[in-house]
């Protein structure tokens, strides 16, 4: 039997097109699915991959589910699970973060040509909503691969020597550049399957606007799928070039280690020659014999070293 917390809920939501559940407790739930007659999915059930689980009609109602990108400025970017359920003629969307789309789309709403008088066009602008903002996320990360291809091959590439881990540190940043990049093609690619669902159902095929705005998110998903590939390209370029650069200053630190060793081998030879304790040597009582085989070391390394200058090694 209803109660009369039922009946309040049942009428402020009568006129309502879009009920958003944002970190919605248990009893929340539980009122949501008494007053709409249908079955509100809980976080554990939002995370289930298979498509079975996160595109389904039941009911009457039609459950989606998809993954939107949250703190994409920040350090850690992760995907949030999103659930968006069309039933009785509303929008029913539960969430357990704030994906930055939905107050950006909760402040333009009053700007949308028509308003959103059903809930099949609600959810297409919402969607549109969320591919405007993953086209943000994706403008973020060719701003931060352009920032990076400057600072690994731009002004500094005439410096002699770079900071210590200056490189690793650029590596360091490539990595989690490439991190938001992935959420981004994850997102585009639940978004992707989603809208193919949705496209299909028989509500949307009846209302021919819904139909367009539809089709156009799809055909803007698509797209972004494809630069997100051409900037997931861009950034492995940038990692490989950054890992070539490290492995070329190694490898300059030791070709100047096995120069300098080269260079050494002549006066160490002479040294050890003259420096055994025999009795009889030819050289030990001539006057010169000491500045000689000095003299003997220092061209013994000069022309190793002028060798490898002219040969172009240093």
């Amino acid at each position: 039997m209803p109660t009369e917390t039922d009946s309040a809920a049942a009428a402020a939501l009568a006129g309502a097109v879009w009920v958003d559940l944002h970190e919605p407790t248990r009893e929340e739930e539980l009122l949501i699915e008494r007053v709409l007659g249908l079955e509100v999915p809980t976080r554990d059930e939002l995370k289930d991959i298979e498509p079975s689980s996160r595109l389904y009609t039941e009911g009457g109602s039609t459950y989606m589910t998809a993954s939107l990108i949250v703190k994409a400025e920040g350090d850690l970017p992760h995907l949030t699970d999103v659930g968006f359920i069309l039933a009785a003629g509303k929008l029913l969307t539960v969430r357990y973060a704030e994906p930055r789309s939905f107050p950006l789309f909760k402040s333009a709403m009053h700007r949308i040509p028509g308003g959103c008088s059903s809930s099949t066009i609600m959810i297409t602008r919402l969607l549109e909503t969320i591919a405007d903002r993953t086209a943000e996320i994706l403008e973020i990360a060719v701003a931060r691969a352009d920032q990076l291809s400057l600072e690994v091959f731009g002004e500094n590439r005439h410096l002699s020597r770079r900071p210590p881990r200056y490189l690793e540190d650029r590596v360091v940043q490539v990595s989690a550049l490439h991190r938001l990049l992935a959420k981004a093609r994850d997102s585009l690619m639940s978004l992707s399957r989603m809208l193919t669902f949705l496209h299909a159902l028989p509500a949307l095929q009846s209302d021919r606007t819904s139909l367009e705005l539809c089709r156009t998110v799809q055909r803007d998903v698509q797209s972004l799928l494809e630069h997100a590939n051409f900037v997931a390209g861009n950034i492995t370029f940038l990692l490989d070039a950054s890992l070539g650069l490290i492995s070329l200053e190694q490898n300059a630190i030791i070709k100047i280690f096995s120069i300098a060793s080269v260079v050494l081998l002549p006066p160490t030879l002479i040294a050890s020659i003259y420096g055994m304790n025999f009795e009889f040597m030819p050289e030990l009582h001539v006057a010169y014999a000491y500045p000689l085989t000095i003299g003997a070391m220092v061209l013994s390394a000069i022309l190793p070293f002028f060798f490898f200058r002219w040969k172009g090694w240093l």
